[in-house]
């Protein structure tokens, strides 16, 4: 039985988030952040819908975060997330301060630590909780876009 408030409890939200956007037509990534075991924003990849290539699950994240916690920093703050963040949210992760990172699946093409870039030196990074699963459903998705190209 999984324990109330941890990792994996938080990070089943962020792939019900990415659940979302995989039903939206979307690239299924979907991110969560906590403070003191307190879901403060949900969000899922809107680049699409939104037709903005900044629309992404952790962007949408942080800025809701931000906005519910009435300042820019999110130091008491953990993201969860589906898939390992992109340089541009690695980027905007950085000038929140945000405390921790957990991603579920690793991102070797366009993860941030593929292009050398780096969190806030206090952020401490956690990955591979849910990754087969977050995975799949990545997986899941672009083997449904090639069947639709086709």
């Amino acid at each position: 039985m999984i324990a109330e408030f941890d990792d994996t409890y938080f990070m089943r939200k962020a792939l019900e988030q990415a659940q979302i956007a995989f039903e939206l037509g979307e690239v299924p990534v979907g991110a969560i952040i906590v403070s003191k075991n307190q879901i403060i924003a949900r969000s899922h990849n809107l680049t699409e819908r939104l037709n903005d290539v900044t629309a992404h699950a952790e962007m949408q994240a942080i800025t809701s975060a931000a906005n519910f916690l009435g300042g820019k920093y999110l130091k008491c703050c953990t993201l969860y997330v589906s898939l390992e963040p992109c340089q541009m949210c690695a980027g905007a992760l950085y000038w929140s301060q945000i405390s921790k990172v957990v991603f579920a699946a690793e991102d070797h093409e366009r993860g941030y630590r593929a292009f050398g870039a780096n969190l806030h030196p206090k952020t401490q990074v956690a990955f591979g909780i849910m990754q087969e699963e977050c995975s799949q459903l990545l997986k899941d998705f672009f083997k449904q876009k090639r069947k639709q190209q086709k």
